[in-house]
């Protein structure tokens, strides 16, 4: 230090070493957020190995989820790079153009139907490789700012800080106490945590539709349409989930040690509650449903249903060109009320067999029970996670470790519930997250393949295809990628799947 100060340098050292035990102290374990409600960070000698590791644990998760998605991210964008048109898909679209060229001569279908296919995916793959390039770049640049985000909250005692603004203001403005009142507190919380989470996502929701939407020309909003939908979805946010989560927060509070069996019933009563509430109140303050006109098509897609008992009641087109290009078909309905939904987009890209035979893998996910599994592994999922946090709600160690210290004051409820799942459940439900993306998957091949034993293999095949092409799908997903991150197998995953079991048929 000395001959360091003797010198000329000119970069102090009594600053660096000082910058050196800074950071040599942050490291220390255990961690501790820079607010917390005593004032006062904790020491080794009163915490518990929970509350020892927790804080620092939690941003370790965090760092190690966020590098091993962006190596996945990084491989995705050099398969967005490539130039070539890739072998397996062309070969495998290349078959489909065949099948059709002969179901032509034999039917003598109009030119439109049956128009190649290989060569629009040849002349879309650039655009398809710089849409998804475009998107592969914001979504690392946006992962890598929520990252930063949650690392930066944690550090730095945002939940304490917030719930004890949350006190303050239910104080001053209204006379609630924290023990009388947590409830009411938990309220002022969540509005303040979700307007902040609104203004830093607002950015990345703004570019994404009106640069990189707009720029590959599937954006159809204007400013005024995208705004009234926010308006829309924050007064919904509040109307809904204000009330869920102080009932929610009523029945652990009252549950007594078997709350999580109270909760869970709730659960399973909100989600049936929501199934019939969003289709028939929720989704027309977006969209503009209307019955299908009269014709060939609503004929045969009605026939398709009953001859499959599904209790089909309504049909509808939605407006989804006011929005977007993209293209899509679905079902919704509880019990006996069961409706269809096309997009208007879908009925322009693709021909009324196709759209059958996309009907038939949408009518065999609920044919197989896929819909009604789904359903009961998201009640398990509720059921289990509540009854692991039933396990750890009165741990004072853990939720001292994030800030919340004062012996006197136990941590809220909805706290509680907030670093459960930051902490402890992150893992469990990163690992679930993937089995089931890899269920969903076994699911659509399941669905493709009651499509084909429906009798539209080709018809399924060549919609699929022109429903990618208009979308303008991944064409050579990296599958790392897209095993990670795909719900759906990726396009010539499902088209081979399709042609072996036409082979089967044929060989049979």
């Amino acid at each position: 230090l000395h001959q360091l100060q003797m010198s000329k340098c000119p970069i102090d050292p009594e600053k660096v070493v000082e910058w050196f035990l800074e950071m040599n102290a942050m490291f220390e374990l255990p961690w501790s957020p820079r607010y917390s409600q005593t004032g006062e960070g904790m020491s080794a000698d009163d915490q518990s190995s929970m509350g020892y590791w927790a804080l620092a644990a939690t941003i370790a998760f965090t760092v190690v989820v966020f590098s091993f998605e962006g190596n996945l991210d990084a491989r995705q964008k050099d398969a967005y790079l490539q130039t070539n048109f890739p072998k397996q898909l062309e070969q495998t679209v290349s078959k489909i153009d065949e099948e059709r060229a002969t179901a032509k001569k034999e039917a003598k279908k109009d030119e439109d139907a049956t128009k190649p296919l290989l060569p629009q995916m040849q002349s879309k793959f650039q655009n398809a490789q710089s849409y998804g390039l475009d998107k592969i770049n914001f979504g690392m640049i946006s992962s890598a700012f929520e990252t930063v985000q949650a690392v930066l909250m944690l550090i730095y005692g945002f939940l304490p800080y917030v719930w004890d603004l949350s006190v303050r203001m239910g104080s001053e403005y209204f006379g609630w106490t924290e023990t009388d009142n947590e409830i009411k507190i938990s309220l002022i919380f969540l509005l303040l945590t979700t307007l902040l989470g609104t203004v830093t996502s607002l950015p990345f929701e703004l570019y994404s539709t009106f640069q990189i939407e707009k720029k590959h020309g599937f954006n159809k909003m204007t400013l005024g349409l995208f705004f009234t939908d926010k308006l829309k979805s924050t007064v919904l946010t509040f109307l809904i989930g204000g009330p869920f989560v102080s009932l929610l927060l009523y029945i652990i509070k009252i549950g007594g040690p078997y709350f999580y069996i109270y909760v869970w019933v709730f659960m399973f009563v909100f989600s049936v509650f929501m199934m019939t509430l969003v289709p028939v109140f929720i989704m027309p303050l977006f969209n503009k449903y209307e019955p299908l006109e009269e014709g060939d098509l609503k004929r045969r897609i009605y026939a398709l249903a009953d001859q499959l008992k599904y209790p089909l009641t309504n049909l509808f087109v939605m407006d989804g060109s006011k929005r977007s290009s993209h293209s899509n078909a679905f079902m919704f309905g509880f019990g006996k009320n069961k409706r269809i939904v096309l997009f208007d987009t879908l009925l322009t890209q693709v021909h009324h067999d196709e759209i059958l035979a996309i009907l038939g893998h949408e009518l065999g996910h609920w044919k197989l029970g896929h819909t009604l599994s789904n359903f009961v592994i998201t009640q398990l999922y509720f059921g289990a996670a509540f009854y692991f946090f039933s396990l750890c709600y009165t741990s004072a160690e853990l939720f001292a470790a994030f800030g919340f210290n004062d012996a006197s004051r136990p941590a809220p409820t909805i706290i509680a519930l907030l670093l459960f799942f930051q902490t402890l459940w992150a893992p469990v439900d990163k690992m679930l997250s993937f089995l089931l993306t890899l269920f969903s998957r076994y699911n659509e091949f399941g669905a493709d393949r009651f499509s084909h034993g429906l009798g539209y293999s080709s018809q399924l095949q060549s919609g699929l295809v022109k429903i990618h092409l208009e979308n303008l799908g991944a064409m050579c997903p990296d599958p790392w990628y897209s095993m990670y991150h795909y719900s759906h197998p990726p396009l010539v995953e499902r088209l081979s799947a399709m042609m072996a079991m036409d082979e089967e048929k044929k060989q049979a």
